[in-house]
C-alpha cells in the first residue's frame, strides 16, 4: 500500500516587476494638490497675521484714542473748561491756568502769538515724562489722572491702574511698543495746527497710517485732525504728504522721508512716531 502524505499548498510571493498595483509615490496630479493646499494653508496664515493686526490697530482706535478723546469732551462739559485751564479765568487752553499774562496783555483772545513768548506756552498735561525725543519734557508736569479723577471723568482702562495714559502693544516684529497721550496748546504760529491738541506718541508708521486713515478718512500727514508732529501745513493749496517711514524701519533709523524699505531686522523694534490729534473744544 502507498502510504498517503498531504500536500501543503505552495504560496506564491506577489511579482513585484511590472506590476502597476505594487508600485510606490505619488503621481504628478497629487503632488500639485498637496502643493496647492500647502500655498491655502501658508496664505490663510499669512493673511490672518493681517487681519489680527488691523484688529489691534482698531482696538487702539476705539477703546484708548476715542475715549481719551471722549473724556476730554466730559471734561469740558462738566467744568465748562479744557483740561487744565482756569475755572474763574479761562484762558481757552489746555493747562491755561498756568499762564500769566504780563503788563496789560488780556489773558485769552487777540493775537495770542504776540503775547506769548516762544517758549513760554502752557506745558502739556501729561501724566509722565514721555518717552526722549518723542515728546516734550517740560516740567514740572501736570497731573493728568488727578485732574480727570477729581471731576469725576472716567478715564479708559490704558495699560493699568494709574497708567491709563499708555497703551502696550506688539508691532509687526513682535516687539513691545507703548503708546502714550498728553494734551498741549499749540500757539496759532505752529504750522502743525494751532489750538488744543492730543500728542500721541509711540505709533508705528503703520499703526499711524491705520488711524488717520480712520480719522481723516485718508492717510495725509499734513491734512485733517490727525497729522504728523513736525509737519507744517503752512502752504496754501499745497500737496499732501505721506507719512515718512513705514514698520521696515528700525528705530533709530535715518533717512525715513523715502518711502523705500528699511533694514529692521526681526529683533529690532520697528520705528515710532508722534502724531498731533486735533480737540474740538
Amino acid at each position: 500500500m502507498r502510504s498517503f502524505i498531504p500536500r501543503l499548498p505552495v504560496r506564491r510571493l506577489p511579482r513585484f516587476a511590472g506590476s502597476r498595483a505594487a508600485q510606490g509615490g505619488f503621481t504628478l496630479v497629487e503632488l500639485a494638490i498637496v502643493l496647492a493646499v500647502i500655498g491655502l494653508i501658508i496664505g490663510a496664515v499669512a493673511i490672518g497675521k493681517d487681519v489680527q493686526r488691523n484688529a489691534e490697530y482698531t482696538k487702539i482706535k476705539n477703546k484708548f484714542i476715542d475715549q481719551w478723546e471722549q473724556a476730554y469732551n466730559q471734561y469740558y462739559q462738566r467744568t465748562g473748561v479744557v483740561v487744565g485751564d482756569s475755572q474763574t479765568q479761562p484762558r481757552l487752553m489746555v493747562n491755561g491756568t498756568a499762564y500769566t499774562a504780563t503788563g496789560n496783555n488780556p489773558i485769552s483772545g487777540g493775537n495770542m502769538a504776540t503775547l506769548i513768548a516762544a517758549g513760554s506756552e502752557p506745558i502739556p498735561v501729561c501724566e509722565r515724562n514721555p518717552e526722549t525725543g518723542v515728546m516734550r519734557s517740560d516740567a514740572p508736569r501736570t497731573d493728568l489722572r488727578n485732574l480727570m479723577t477729581r471731576v469725576g471723568v472716567r478715564m479708559p482702562p490704558g495699560r493699568a491702574e494709574g497708567q491709563e495714559d499708555l497703551y502696550v502693544y506688539t508691532d509687526t516684529n513682535g516687539s513691545p511698543q507703548e503708546v502714550q497721550v498728553c494734551f498741549q496748546w499749540n500757539r496759532p504760529t505752529v504750522p502743525e495746527g494751532a489750538g488744543n491738541v492730543m500728542v500721541i506718541a509711540g505709533l508705528t508708521p503703520d499703526l499711524a497710517r491705520m488711524l488717520d486713515q480712520m480719522i481723516d478718512g485718508k492717510p495725509d500727514a499734513r491734512e485733517g485732525r490727525f497729522r504728523l508732529r513736525g509737519i507744517g501745513n503752512d502752504t496754501a493749496n499745497g500737496p499732501g504728504v505721506e507719512w515718512s517711514a513705514n514698520n521696515s524701519y528700525g528705530r533709530g533709523a535715518t533717512g525715513t522721508t523715502d518711502v523705500g524699505a528699511g533694514n529692521t531686522r526681526d529683533e529690532e523694534q520697528v520705528i515710532t512716531l508722534t502724531a498731533i490729534y486735533k480737540m474740538n473744544q
